[in-house]
């Protein structure tokens, strides 16, 4: 079913909704695409969407590194897919935490001319070009997916090949908050909207083995003083979660509080906290890779 979606947004009319937002328009030779892998692949490693909260892959990544436990594919949602981009590209651990704890995000921060209050998210695809040194999936040492969401259909698409920093850009386009990539027509957004644990993807693209790492809220976790009003919204991300989660052979959930931050505090307790709990999970991690 997934790919059926994958294949079939590409060759779709272009959506006219929205035609006032001024987006990133990505066409030609290297717009992002996909392209059915050639084999299937032992372990997927997915890393979900969370914004913030994806500070925890950080500390995972370190902990997979310690463990040398090395995934045959990345699959990557919003936040995931940046992180993830940084892993498959190679860059050592200590390189992928300064970029993680030192990097001015509010350097993103661009407003997109005749969208409103919608920023421009062109500054995402350029981190992702100057700081991981490739500009296309291609040349990335590790197979990866970034997933998104065809705002238009609702439903997650996959790229696998063409520039990779326009598809990290989509990937993290938040709707309301970043203007929409304009991919061959298509206006692709955040994959949180669809996918946010893109397991199903990892499964089509061939993964015999997934683990997945899970940033969102713990429901079973006592609830800070005003996060009540976020209930409702909580309990169906989580059930969009678990929709996918429930696919993984393993679900690394790492707790670390409920309110975020982009402070260099909250990032690295946040890491630290993934780490040691990913640590904690070494003899049931090795059992998944040895299996």
């Amino acid at each position: 079913m997934l790919r059926r979606h994958v294949l079939a947004w590409a060759g779709a009319a272009p959506w006219l909704a929205g035609c006032g937002v001024a987006v990133t328009v990505a066409d030609g030779p290297d717009a992002p695409s996909f392209e059915a892998p050639s084999h299937p692949f032992g372990l997927a490693l997915v890393l979900a969407a969370g914004g913030p909260r994806g500070f925890a892959h950080v500390g995972v990544v370190r902990a997979l590194a310690e463990l040398d436990i090395r995934p045959d594919l990345i699959v990557g949602a919003s936040v995931g897919a940046l992180i993830g981009g940084a892993m498959a590209a190679g860059l050592p651990i200590e390189r992928i935490e300064a970029l993680a704890f030192d990097f001015d995000f509010y350097r993103l921060a661009r407003w997109s001319p005749g969208s409103g209050l919608m920023m421009d998210g062109s500054r995402i695809a350029a981190l992702v070009h100057e700081s991981l040194g490739v500009r296309r999936f291609a040349e990335l040492r590790v197979p990866l997916a970034v997933v998104a969401t065809d705002q238009q259909a609702l439903q997650p698409v996959v790229f696998n090949r063409g520039d990779l920093g326009w598809a990290v850009q989509a990937s993290c386009a938040i709707p309301g908050r970043f203007a929409p990539v304009r991919v061959r027509g298509r206006d692709i957004v955040d994959a949180d909207v669809a996918s946010p644990l893109p397991v199903k993807a990892a499964r089509a693209l061939g993964a015999r083995k997934v683990l997945a790492i899970d940033v969102a809220v713990h429901m079973d976790k006592p609830r800070p003083p005003g996060a009540e009003r976020y209930l409702e919204g909580d309990r169906i991300k989580r059930e969009q979660i678990d929709a996918e989660a429930r696919l993984a052979d393993l679900v690394l959930h790492p707790y670390f509080g409920y309110w975020v931050s982009l402070s260099r505090e909250y990032r690295e307790n946040t890491a630290r906290a993934a780490y040691e709990q990913t640590i904690e999970k070494a003899a049931l991690l090795r059992a998944l890779t040895a299996a």
